[in-house]
């Protein structure tokens, strides 16, 4: 594994972070351009705020665990005093896009700009300890927890009173943004927290009989029988379970970890294509047609969510299948993904491995699930005792 281990944290800071610093900076209005062809040129200059603060948290991150590079810290700042000016609305909502010079285009819909936000100052405020960053930080992460149960609010289109489901994606992402947000928040608070998304996410949203996590459930977290109900998202799966280890160490409770293992490997042999390789976007549990037409498309987050649950299983248990599933993620996702000419990495390829699109940023792709996936991986990959990564090194040849 220690070839692994070079061969990604060169990927990211001589590859895939260049891209991002000399090609997303927008010099005239502030934030970030995240539409970029496969050489790095602009063809759309929306501004997707989940995207403007995933990217401010990354060269945050970056230079807070890596090296303390200005051009990382300059960058981070460039996003932070954007999304100052321009992010919020009047009540302090986030909007979901604006217009290149900062001018609202889709209203605040979408919770999870609030949620990258939180973690976007959180990880700047380590930064620069102007309090106006921290403040933005906890009133953001308040305003979520108020949030929560109508992420939606006045922007819901659902009929609750007919069909009243809860969806994954925020229980998921408070896992980690509640570590995120540990260095800002109280003691008791953080502590409730996790033992609030831990119970959402092992309990309710996981379905004994089939070993899997639901993408939506009713509010009991009985299985719904419709298309939502029977959502499958292998991605999101892998993804909260490194999540669920993170706390899981953090609390030292090596059940929640052993538990978090076994849903891992269940969802990434259900979701492998065994046809074609890769992991499928969406399935059905009860292998209906599922009703996103994109259902077998293979995506760049999903694969590097995978990587990173992986690594990180095999250096807490040392398991073989971790190993073996890592090598098989590894080579499916460079032979795949990378791409040999341009810096950055494909987002979206079809069911047969073929690039559909070969643009490198876009509405819902920027800079951070392929420098995040690399730098989780890279700081996993250290922890592991050179004795025992010589001796895989070994094993796998």
């Amino acid at each position: 594994m220690k070839a692994y281990y070079n061969q990604y944290k060169t990927e990211l800071l001589n590859n895939v972070m260049p891209f991002w610093l000399n090609n997303s900076k927008d010099e005239e209005h502030g934030g970030y351009y995240t539409c970029l062809t496969r050489s790095g040129k602009v063809y759309d200059t929306d501004k997707f705020l989940w995207l403007q603060c995933r990217e401010l948290w990354m060269f945050s991150a970056l230079y807070n665990q890596i090296e303390q590079k200005l051009e990382w810290s300059d960058m981070a700042l460039h996003g932070a005093n954007f999304l100052v000016k321009h992010g919020r609305d009047s009540m302090g909502d986030w909007y979901f896009s604006l217009n290149k010079k900062g001018k609202p285009l889709v209203q605040p819909y979408n919770i999870f700009s609030d949620c990258f936000a939180a973690m976007g100052f959180a990880e700047f405020y380590k930064i620069n300890t102007k309090e106006e960053y921290a403040k933005i930080a906890l009133s953001t992460f308040n305003n979520i927890l108020k949030r929560r149960n109508n992420p939606k609010g006045k922007y819901s289109k659902t009929v609750t009173e007919t069909r009243n489901l809860k969806n994954f994606g925020l229980p998921m992402i408070l896992c980690n943004l509640s570590l995120e947000m540990e260095h800002l928040l109280e003691k008791n608070i953080v502590d409730e927290l996790i033992e609030e998304v831990i119970n959402e996410v092992m309990e309710v949203f996981y379905q004994k009989d089939t070993g899997l996590i639901m993408e939506n459930v009713n509010q009991d977290g009985s299985t719904n029988n419709s298309f939502e109900g029977r959502l499958i998202n292998p991605g999101h799966i892998m993804e909260a379970m490194w999540f669920i280890i993170e706390l899981g160490e953090r609390k030292n409770d090596k059940a929640l970890i052993d538990k978090a293992v076994e849903i891992a490997f269940t969802s990434l042999e259900y979701g492998w294509d065994k046809k074609h390789d890769g992991i499928f976007y969406f399935l059905d549990v009860e292998g209906h047609p599922p009703q996103q037409l994109e259902w077998d498309q293979k995506l760049w987050w999903v694969h590097l969510e995978a990587l990173v649950c992986m690594a990180k299983i095999y250096q807490l248990t040392g398991i073989k299948k971790a190993n073996d599933w890592f090598e098989k993620l590894h080579h499916y996702t460079w032979k795949h993904f990378k791409d040999a000419e341009y810096p950055e990495w494909f987002g979206y390829l079809n069911r047969r491995g073929e690039i559909l699109l070969p643009l490198k940023g876009g509405k819902w792709k920027g800079c951070f699930h392929v420098p995040r996936g690399l730098l989780k991986v890279v700081q996993t990959l250290e922890k592991i005792p050179s004795a025992t990564l010589e001796k895989d090194k070994k094993i796998s040849h």
